[in-house]
């Protein structure tokens, strides 16, 4: 197996997006210390069929699709099984998936599921499961700003998005391993030249999305008007990758905002620069500890997307 086909989306969605804003497979190759060889199949594959993401790989599934993963914790927890053995055997012949007992082992104990097998139907075992749907079910219900993963970057590299007329894509350090690829719909707000190298607060766990063919990796939050964008500034000192924090608001973000929850659009609402330009959510400033509050240059009393 090729070294490419080991990427992640997101290394290949990074790759693509350094060709598309015109680095060669050699500076691709160091930026993101990888092969050249793999740098050159990642866009290879792309040009002849768009192609960013590793084609899925045959035989068993790694993990279970939610609605199998219903039917294997209905059969543990229903049937009065003596192993693992005989829930697979169970469970391939209720769902038709052709997985294994080490995939069906995994998938219980990332259930909640412990102990031993013929105890899963006990009051002991439906209650660890029902423990950890309860608390998603909390997750879920409790939606403030610090579901968001607000972060400082740095803007590497910015170009117009071909065969568009409104888009970006930009090569933006959050402080990982590798730049992150964003599309942004900036064209007719910002220079291309007031872009690169510029500091910027991103909104870094939104679902990846297509925009223009190219697969986007984070969002650039903005004071916006309908006839006026400014990206906010992070306070002076800001490094790449120093989170966004809010007074008040002191939780964990999501490792991925799910669409189905809809946090983003109602957090959203709340944000708004103040009268005197700082970004803020309801009230709570956007803040870097110790470096200071996030603003907009010139736009008070605007929202914030």
């Amino acid at each position: 197996m090729g070294r490419s086909e080991e990427l992640s989306d997101f290394q290949r969605g990074t790759v693509i997006g350094c060709h598309l804003c015109k680095k060669s497979n050699r500076e691709i190759s160091a930026l993101l210390n990888l092969p050249r060889s793999t740098v050159s199949s990642v866009i290879l594959k792309w040009k002849r069929g768009g192609i960013t993401t590793a084609l899925p790989r045959s035989g068993r599934p790694h993990k279970l699709k939610e609605e199998d993963r219903q039917v294997l914790e209905q059969i543990a927890v229903g049937k009065c099984l003596s192993s693992v053995d005989a829930i697979t055997t169970e469970f391939q012949s209720a769902s038709g998936a052709a997985v294994s007992s080490r995939t069906v082992r995994r998938e219980l104990h990332e259930m909640g599921f412990r102990g031993r097998v013929s105890t899963y139907n006990k009051p002991a075992g439906r209650e660890k499961a029902e423990k950890k749907q309860s608390a998603a079910s909390e997750d879920d219900a409790q939606v403030d700003v610090s579901r968001l993963d607000l972060r400082v970057g740095r803007i590497i590299t910015a170009l117009q998005l071909p065969e568009t007329d409104s888009m970006y894509i930009e090569t933006v350090d959050v402080g990982e391993d590798y730049p992150r690829t964003v599309v942004s719909e900036l064209v007719k707000h910002v220079p291309v030249d007031q872009l690169e190298n510029r500091m910027a607060v991103l909104l870094c766990n939104l679902k990846p999305v297509k925009m223009g063919g190219v697969v986007s990796q984070a969002m650039i939050m903005c004071a916006s008007s309908p006839d006026k964008v400014e990206i906010l500034d992070p306070p002076s000192g800001a490094a790449p990758g120093d989170r966004v924090t809010f007074q008040g608001f002191p939780g964990e973000s999501d490792k991925e905002l799910n669409p189905k929850s809809m946090v983003w659009e109602q957090v959203q609402p709340d944000l708004h620069t103040n009268s005197q330009c700082i970004a803020t959510y309801k009230g709570a400033a956007f803040e870097v500890v110790s470096k200071g509050v996030c603003k907009a240059q010139t736009m008070s009393d605007s929202e914030i997307k």
